[in-house]
């Protein structure tokens, strides 16, 4: 009986080392994203999907944020290990730059993959007479969440078109299905956001209300300064009634990691992320603009060393 107990005891002590063992190795991946309204939500989401399927010993979720600044702080503060943002605030992230929501340089950020450009979408109300960014002084309009990608980019294009918030009627800072709402109540005149290509938030207003795509001209892009930002064009038919191509910024996005990241994880972030990107142009229609051939162009950040290892092993660095 004694003899028994022992080896009763002896599988138990064993089991539960084994159980340890496999906590111990068991790895979160929390997906930084954005609104549900915009892309990066469900492209987190299949991201974070993908990777719990995938990886072994992973645990993988997608948090809703308010996108691009607030994603890099966290990352930043190792509660997220990718985020999706914004060329313009990874640069800023990068140099501190304090007016852009970085008090000080986050110097833990790593690069993983550039993943498809956002475009600068402004949509009026076909009421309002807004047809121009000129028309837009004494209008009320959503600039995004404060200190958000979006936000920072309505701050760079008002600028170049020689307009401030205060030429403005009344600025709110609302998430893009918060504005939107309040376009359809006709308590907005105008949203300015910064997605990809027929999000979802847009779409769901153009079947609503009769709205207006309005044109950043190319010389205002010029007028950024910044070579993040590059005319580009949405095209006819992006949204219900707009039948024309509409000129506007397009400003790339980014995967971005940490350093605490382990160069093993980072490796399978970003393999896994490729062997399935099926799954990911199937989430949104913006995704289908991910190449790997363009994973590391423009990268604001170094490149973490275990997506390094990937992009070297697939033949993209030499």
């Amino acid at each position: 009986m004694r003899l028994i107990k022992k080896i009763g005891l002896a599988l138990t002590l064993g089991a539960a080392l084994i159980s340890s063992a496999a906590l111990a190795q068991q790895q979160f991946v929390n997906v930084l994203t954005g609104g549900q309204s915009g892309v990066y939500y469900p492209l987190g989401v299949a991201l974070s999907q993908v990777y719990a399927k995938a990886i072994p010993n992973v645990r993988s979720t997608a948090q809703v944020t308010k996108a691009s600044a607030e994603n890099l702080n966290l990352l930043q503060a190792g509660r997220g290990e990718l985020a999706l943002a914004l060329a313009d605030s990874v640069s800023n992230a990068w140099q501190g730059v304090e007016e852009a929501g970085f008090k000080t340089k986050l110097d833990k950020l790593r690069g993983l993959s550039a993943t498809y450009n956002n475009y600068i979408q402004i949509v009026a109300n076909a009421d309002s007479g807004i047809t121009t960014l000129a028309d837009l002084k004494g209008k009320r309009i959503s600039v995004g969440a404060a200190k958000s990608g979006t936000e920072l980019n309505a701050r760079a294009i008002l600028k170049a078109a020689g307009l401030s918030y205060a030429d403005l009627g009344k600025v709110e800072y609302l998430p893009f299905g918060e504005s939107v709402e309040l376009m359809k109540n006709r308590q907005l005149d105008a949203t300015l956001q910064s997605a990809g290509l027929g999000v979802a938030s847009i779409r769901d207003l153009a079947t609503s209300i009769k709205v207006v795509v309005i044109p950043v001209p190319a010389d205002v892009v010029t007028k950024v300064g910044d070579a993040a930002y590059q005319p580009s064009i949405i095209p006819a038919n992006t949204y219900a009634g707009q039948t024309a191509d509409v000129p506007t910024a397009a400003i790339p996005n980014f995967l971005v990691t940490h350093a605490g990241v382990s160069d093993e994880l980072a490796y399978q972030m970003a393999k896994t992320m490729y062997d399935n990107i099926d799954t990911l142009y199937a989430a949104h229609n913006a995704a289908k603009a991910i190449k790997r051939d363009n994973a590391i162009k423009g990268m604001p950040v170094p490149l973490h060393p275990g997506a390094e290892r990937y992009y070297k092993e697939v033949g993209l660095i030499k």
